[in-house]
């Protein structure tokens, strides 16, 4: 029996009930639209692509990856414009929507062993050891709100603890890993542009308004403006420009085609002018280190010897020479290099002194969320919400005291270590080599970089941390698809 027809789609306007269905969808959206007015006419246009989109992202999970990542680099900005709504929350709401999704997609098919086994690695497992240690702090005493906790362990952790296992199950071919450094690329080139705008035309409406209402006071320093792109602040723009800069730097030796060697140059050049018109001395220390690391990666000693000259040479036109005083940007950067002058780390260093008489006895610091903007939000009476941490590190100290700190530091210690050891021992591809090398120096160089700032567990550069993590210790598996790769290739060529 033939089961389909020729008949076009058009032929179930014959159908009575099919007419008057679209009648009645038609009356009931034109009085939607007239008693609701333009806001209801675009909710309701929006509604199709919008389902078409949860139809796809429940289909194929890693849409929420990428989802994930596109708003971790916009959510903070578009706050100036899109007031009063916490668009940061997002990032929560899309990790949970992938998670069941990633439920639904094996809902129906049997779930075995090899469904899992990405997830059996030593990354996985310490993120869930940070995980369970910020839950534990719930308990902590000394803790003033629970809501302060909520609200700052989710960037503490709880974004490492859901985004690792996501990208070892749903984002693990390098398709993705591409995917992933193009995304990060455009973002960062975007970012500059629109900094270049911020230092050349001025800011626009919205950012001027964030200005007067208390944004000017670290952002226009004596007259200067320091950028800060489409992100929340210059401190946090100039570390992550800094650690695409890197990244592209690297990557521009080691990509073989000219295409990707032009756009990773571009964003090495435009990471670097972001990170110089942030303002942001602490930045400098993301190549610094990172590009360090890499020649080491190289195992090289021609290699380590000439670019660690080159590394001193620039360090020797910042604190030897005064060339370029009178260049704003470069007159910054050069007070990163004379520490005995800087004011605001003498201010720090006499904040720490406070912070380490106060924890001395309270080993487990004074709870998650107590000290920061969330301390000063959320329990303003508390004494760590009335100094400024600052550094990533004091942050992690004062709240949860000194066994938080060394657990911390352990963690991400080990999986640096870990990661040379699987990139200079596992990994045969050139490429490949080179964007895992560029993975780990960039987390080294933020690393450093989060001693003077807080930038390791703020948006874009903490999802950008886990992502490249987990690309690290899945690197021997992503050098076998390499090597597949370009089997096929030789077979295919004629």
């Amino acid at each position: 029996m033939k089961l389909l027809t020729n008949k076009p789609g058009s032929y179930k306007l014959n159908d009575p009930f099919v007419v008057a269905l679209l009648v009645f969808s038609a009356i009931l959206m034109g009085y939607i639209i007239a008693t609701g007015g333009l806001m209801s006419a675009l909710i309701l246009l929006s509604l199709p692509p919008i389902l078409i989109y949860f139809n796809r992202y429940f289909i194929f999970p890693k849409i929420g990856i990428v989802t994930i990542l596109v708003l971790a680099f916009i959510a903070i900005g578009l706050t100036r414009y899109i007031r009063n709504i916490p668009l940061g929350l997002g990032i929560d709401f899309f990790l949970v929507i992938t998670y069941i999704a990633v439920f639904f997609k094996y809902f129906n098919e049997k779930l075995d062993i090899d469904s899992i086994k990405p997830l059996k690695n030593n990354l996985v497992l310490l993120s869930l050891i940070w995980f369970l240690y910020s839950i534990a702090e719930l308990a902590n005493p000394l803790a003033l709100s629970r809501t302060a906790w909520f609200y700052a362990m989710r960037g503490m952790s709880l974004y490492m603890f859901l985004t690792i296992p996501l990208v070892f199950l749903l984002f693990n071919k390098v398709k993705d890993l591409k995917v992933f450094l193009y995304i990060w690329g455009v973002f960062s080139i975007l970012s500059s542009l629109k900094a270049f705008q911020q230092m050349n035309f001025g800011p626009d409406s919205a950012e001027q308004f964030w200005l007067d209402t208390g944004g000017a006071v670290t952002h226009l320093i004596m007259g200067e403006l320091r950028a800060w792109g489409i992100y929340s602040d210059a401190g946090q723009f100039g570390a992550a420009q800094a650690h695409a800069g890197v990244l592209g730097t690297i990557l521009f030796f080691h990509m073989k085609d000219p295409k990707e060697k032009i756009f990773f140059l571009i964003v090495a050049l435009v990471g670097y002018y972001g990170m110089m018109v942030s303002g942001t001395r602490g930045a400098i220390i993301v190549p610094g280190v990172g590009l360090a690391l890499y020649l080491i990666h190289r195992k090289n000693l021609f290699v380590i010897f000439s670019g660690g000259f080159i590394l001193f040479i620039f360090y020797a036109f910042f604190r030897f020479t005064t060339i370029g005083e009178s260049n704003q940007y470069i007159r910054r950067m050069r007070t990163a290099f004379f520490p005995q002058d800087n004011a605001s780390l003498q201010v720090r260093i006499q904040n720490r002194a406070l912070l380490g008489v106060y924890l001395a006895d309270k080993p487990f610091g004074g709870g998650i969320g107590s000290a920061g903007d969330w301390g000063k939000r959320f329990s303003p009476q508390g004494f760590l919400a009335q100094i400024a941490t600052d550094s990533w590190y004091v942050q992690i100290w004062a709240e949860q005291g000194i066994v938080g700190l060394i657990l911390h530091l352990a963690i991400t210690f080990f999986i640096v270590l870990k990661g040379c050891y699987i990139l200079m021992f596992r990994i045969r591809d050139p490429e490949l080599f080179g964007i895992l090398s560029a993975f780990i120096c960039g987390i080294a160089g933020i690393m450093g970089a989060s001693y003077g700032n807080g930038v390791y567990g703020q948006l874009p550069t903490g999802i950008i941390i886990y992502i490249s993590m987990a690309f690290v210790f899945m690197g021997p598996k992503l050098d076998e698809e390499y090597s597949r790769i370009k089997a096929e290739r030789k077979v295919i060529a004629p």
